[in-house]
């Protein structure tokens, strides 16, 4: 039985997080033309919602964005490494579009938008043996989304990790090529990211309309779950 497994280490640096899971089983996420308008919709009206949280006339002034530019220098990190959520919420201060990508990615990138939390998601059919959060030892193989070459994991870089090396780096903010969501995914786990009550509280409700979202579209019954210290495992399948 693979398990979601947060490791020590990451509770040492963050020790008010909070990890929320979702594990989706047996879904159909090919592109449908047909539905097209209906993601554009989606991320479009995410992106007006996102703007609550560019109240700052300078981009990094503003609290989500300091927030984890502070927690990314407490661990070790590749040069211009940046959370998920800079990322969407640098597109919306810049008034670009969001297109859609795949259903999945497409779901979990509103809900990141709305609530102004890193979000991200990985195939459990690619992910070989556990998937773990943890500090890694330097090495670890990965080929981002869109290279040509490895581009290993630093030292002490905090990574989600499995038996074959790093799945995703510096928490969100790289995704790999092995285990990203596809067209062909069926079986899936996305992840949102707090470290902070205030953050935990957002969390906390995007995790909820993630799974409505979800659910809703793909008529399925995912099984969410809120991971801490207390609690730092669950089985994904």
């Amino acid at each position: 039985m693979k398990k979601a497994i947060i490791n020590k280490e990451f509770w040492a640096i963050f020790p008010e997080a909070q990890i929320n899971f979702l594990v989706i089983k047996n879904i159909d996420n090919h592109i449908k033309e047909a539905d097209t308008s209906y993601f554009t919709e989606l991320l479009s009206h995410a992106g007006k919602d996102a703007e609550q949280f560019l109240t700052e006339e300078t981009f990094s002034d503003n609290a989500v964005v300091a927030q984890w530019r502070e927690a990314f220098s407490k661990f070790k990190t590749k040069k211009g490494a940046r959370s998920s959520i800079e990322a969407l919420l640098k597109r919306v201060s810049q008034q670009r579009e969001f297109r859609p990508i795949n259903p999945l990615v497409d779901i979990y990138n509103s809900i990141s938008l709305k609530y102004g939390v890193p979000s991200g998601g990985e195939d459990i059919d690619k992910i070989e043996g556990n998937l773990s959060l943890g500090k890694a030892q330097g090495g670890e193989n990965f080929f981002p989304l869109g290279a040509e070459k490895d581009a290993p994991a630093l030292p002490e870089e905090l990574i989600y990790f499995d038996d074959n090396g790093a799945i995703c780096r510096c928490l969100n903010w790289r995704e790999a090529q092995r285990t990203m969501l596809t067209e062909e995914t069926k079986n899936a786990i996305l992840v949102i990211e707090s470290v902070n009550e205030e953050q935990r509280e957002r969390a906390n409700q995007a995790i909820e309309e993630l799974k409505n979202l979800v659910d809703d579209y793909f008529n399925t019954n995912s099984i969410a779950y809120t991971v801490s210290e207390q609690a730092a495992e669950i089985e994904i399948g």
